[in-house]
């Protein structure tokens, strides 16, 4: 049996420590990441966050409804806040800097696909993605949702399951594009509702508006007999995001 190397152990020792050093002061730098949120973004309400496909050219219809329904929001008195990226999210930020209200971005680092568009009147960059969840949720009126891909289903999932589970508040999840989301839609209806993995009522948490006007009508609609302003029971839920 052969008997352990004391140099040996007290490497893998110090590589162990330093490893949960290291892990440890990324605390710090989740904690600014949530800092720099809250303290740029408390102003901005009430705000509208709009997802999409990063991919999507500017030529495609897609990208100018999105322009045009943030043009809409934005003159409204919405803020836009989206992924600050190219594709959907530049759409974004390019409808509400022609209106009259902010434009935010809240940007991501990724090895690729992420390029931060020029159109932002706030830019917010993050490492964690569940930082930036955060700040997408917390002072969002609305959730508008275009056509995209894993990130913006990531994106509508979370609302929909914060909402579903009471950690947030409900607000309008709008989804633009019948054609595109239909398919998911019926997938929701067919499946989840049959095989008991979400109750038929989940399915009024999102509604799908084909016209950018209609969008923003819906959400005020939504919004007639109460505030855009979270209420002080919702306030408190929602520091627990």
């Amino acid at each position: 049996m052969k008997s352990k190397n004391p140099i040996n152990s007290l490497e893998e020792t110090l590589k162990i420590e330093a490893g949960l050093t290291h892990e440890s002061w990324k605390i710090f730098q989740i904690m600014a990441e949530f800092v720099d949120g809250f303290e740029n973004l408390a102003a901005i309400e009430p705000s509208v966050s709009i997802f999409g496909s990063a991919r999507t050219p500017s030529d495609h219809p897609y990208y100018q409804k999105a322009e045009q329904i943030a043009r809409l929001l934005s003159d409204a008195g919405f803020s836009v806040v989206s992924g600050g990226g190219p594709g959907i999210m530049e759409a974004a930020n390019k409808g509400a800097c022609a209106g009259k209200s902010a434009s935010i971005g809240l940007n991501i680092l990724l090895p690729h696909e992420q390029v931060s568009n020029p159109y932002q009147d706030i830019s917010l960059n993050f490492r964690h993605f569940f930082t930036r969840k955060v700040m997408f949720v917390k002072y969002a009126a609305a959730y508008v949702v275009l056509p995209g891909g894993f990130g913006t289903l990531d994106e509508m999932a979370e609302i929909m399951t914060l909402i579903q589970t009471g950690k947030s508040r409900r607000i309008p999840i709008i989804l633009v594009e019948s054609k595109f989301w239909s398919g998911l839609i019926d997938w929701f209806k067919n499946t989840l509702v049959e095989e008991g993995t979400i109750s038929e009522s989940d399915l009024e948490l999102v509604s799908i508006i084909d016209e950018p006007q209609l969008v923003v009508n819906a959400i005020f609609d939504h919004y007639r007999s109460r505030t855009f302003q979270p209420s002080a029971e919702e306030k408190e839920r929602m520091l627990r995001l």
